[in-house]
């Protein structure tokens, strides 16, 4: 059955939960090829899985982001693969510790902007150069309202955050007319492993994070994922250098 990004060719990083998984098999069910790239093989695998028992196809290639052999390696593989990347979702990240700036730690800082934010900036470099070569491609990263707003306990992640936001434009304006758009993605706080993380550490802590919604609710992944399916179709093809927020209201407050 043909769908919005038939026979695509599409990298999702982070793809082995939350909404890296449900932008994977929101893609594949839209007819398109899914490169699942995790550091988690088994969570990779398991994405991995699921597309094919629906009769997808997929490849799993196993990871970190943060690291440039890693990153080389994974590009390689994609390409020497299935020969084009079409699309390619930027979602890989962590959420490091929560605490205020002054108790934070230089550990903590150096692996979340290693995986969000340098992490962000390897895979773009790799994605553009093959989109150069093809003359097109789609690019869409995941920012966060982390990105639009501040947090008084989460420096780290804000900042990378932020980073991210700055990366898409500067990459939207310079290869606007290559035939590539660049965009983001702006998720509230989504119902997913990385936030019940989040949530585990305070008690009363999901609470007070659905309260910040208007809608009353926490996002699903589906949601996200609704949403990076859109910028990557046809129906997105006048958008780029945009911060789409998929978020409940929480930013208009």
């Amino acid at each position: 059955m043909a769908g919005k990004l038939d026979r695509r060719v599409t990298l999702i990083t982070g793809g082995g939960s939350g909404i890296g998984q449900a932008a994977a098999l929101a893609c594949a069910e839209e007819g398109n090829t899914v490169i699942i790239a995790d550091s988690d093989a088994e969570g990779g695998g398991a994405t991995l899985r699921q597309i094919k028992d629906k009769g997808g196809e997929a490849l799993f290639i196993r990871a970190d982001v943060s690291k440039t052999a890693e990153v080389e390696a994974l590009f390689s593989q994609a390409v020497k693969q299935y020969g084009r990347l079409d699309c390619a979702f930027n979602n890989a990240g962590i959420e490091g510790e929560s605490t205020a700036l002054a108790e934070s730690t230089e550990e903590t800082w150096d692996r979340v902007l290693g995986v969000n934010l340098k992490g962000v900036w390897l895979c773009m470099k790799y994605e553009l150069r093959q989109m150069l070569k093809q003359g097109s491609g789609a690019i869409v990263n995941n920012a966060s309202v982390m990105g639009l707003v501040g947090s008084p306990t989460n420096p780290a992640y804000t900042a990378s955050k932020h980073g991210v936001v700055g990366l898409t434009k500067s990459a939207a304006l310079a290869y606007a007319r290559s035939g590539i758009r660049v965009n983001a993605v702006c998720p509230g706080f989504v119902q997913s492993p990385l936030t019940e993380r989040k949530f585990a550490s305070s008690p009363g802590r999901k609470e007070a994070a659905i309260a910040r919604h208007p809608i009353g609710r926490l996002g699903t992944p589906k949601e996200i994922a609704a949403a990076v399916v859109w910028l990557f179709s046809d129906a997105a093809s006048f958008v780029t250098g945009h911060t789409l927020t998929v978020d409940g209201g929480y930013v208009i407050q």
